[in-house]
């Protein structure tokens, strides 16, 4: 009797040690937006009973999708792009911002005025591939260049009534953060964000940082997504990655890929697969994540060496042996 009575009291001993030791939840939510999947995963005290706010969320990347998306006949982007005087709302004109500061600091390989480019090469909102000759692209790129853009208080004046945005290498990096800002100011100080790839840390997973992979390239668009590699995140970091092998064409046997170099006005052709870069925000990381995919390996590490803020993971062609990776501090 005794001894069941111990063994008894051992039990409920251990049952109330583990209940003490509970000292977070982990609430996790996904959903569609921007063309893609996200998912949000947060750390709560387990005091705290609300669900993630699964329809505010939700709203709030509707409201930055009728922003930015140039899928979209009723968003604020297509109807500026079509010379509509559209008042243009504090995310539109941040994220312009941000741009042409990218765009400065990457000799113009980061470029939101490369919407004509999309068109003509068929990645914009109707498909169609036209036929790319050098006149025809000489033409094109006369109005494609941040110099045609000036940034006036809450409006933008273009020089030229041809010029049009595309905000998609930078606005899916840029709602990342919005949706993370939107959290923490909510009572969400643990949390991790991801919109299609694209993700922000902040605070910590139970004092520990949050684990994010790097994805393995793969030779064709509808190949597994693998990690190869993980790093970690706390704190107030984002990651984002570019690469070229999901979104593309091939014809008479050459690729050619979304990526545009708004300089050429061509896909890019560089050594690189794919770039990951890690920043103190998602839309800094995605933007530079683009550019330097048109820059190239070496180019592109000497402007990292120049902003300390900024941290990357090459992952370069590497003939026969298929590809390597290096690091920025490598």
């Amino acid at each position: 009797m005794k001894r069941h009575t111990l063994l008894l009291l051992s039990a409920m001993l251990i049952l109330m040690i583990s209940c003490h030791q509970k000292t977070s939840d982990r609430k996790h939510i996904e959903g569609q937006a921007f063309g893609t999947t996200y998912s949000i995963t947060c750390v709560t005290n387990p005091d705290d009973k609300r669900p993630l706010p699964h329809e505010q969320i939700d709203s709030l990347l509707s409201d930055l999708s009728h922003t930015f998306s140039i899928f979209d006949t009723n968003s604020l982007i297509y109807r500026w792009n079509k010379g509509e005087d559209v008042p243009l709302n504090e995310d539109f004109l941040d994220v312009l911002r941000l741009s042409k500061t990218i765009s400065a600091a990457t000799d113009g390989a980061f470029d939101c005025t490369v919407q004509p480019l999309v068109q003509l090469w068929g990645f914009g909102k109707d498909g169609v591939r036209h036929t790319v000759g050098d006149d025809t692209l000489a033409t094109v790129r006369e109005y494609v260049g941040f110099q045609l853009v000036d940034i006036q208080d809450d409006s933008i004046l273009r020089k030229d009534p041809r010029v049009q945005l595309n905000f998609n290498a930078v606005a899916k990096g840029y709602a990342v953060d919005r949706v993370a800002d939107w959290l923490v100011e909510n009572g969400y100080a643990d949390c991790l964000v991801e919109i299609g790839g694209e993700v922000v840390a902040r605070g910590t997973k139970n004092g520990k940082p949050w684990k994010v992979g790097i994805q393995r390239p793969t030779e064709t668009a509808d190949g597994n997504k693998e990690s190869f590699e993980s790093m970690d995140l706390k704190d107030h970091r984002a990651v984002a990655t570019s690469g070229n092998y999901r979104n593309y064409f091939e014809e008479n046997g050459v690729r050619y890929t979304h990526i545009l170099d708004p300089r050429t006005g061509q896909p890019e052709r560089t050594n690189l697969l794919s770039v990951t870069v890690i920043a103190l925000d998602c839309a800094t990381a995605d933007a530079y994540a683009t550019a330097f995919m048109v820059l190239g390996h070496e180019k592109s590490a000497q402007i990292v060496k120049q902003h300390p803020e900024l941290e990357a993971w090459f992952i370069v062609a590497d003939g026969d042996r298929g590809w390597k990776v290096t690091k920025n501090d490598e």
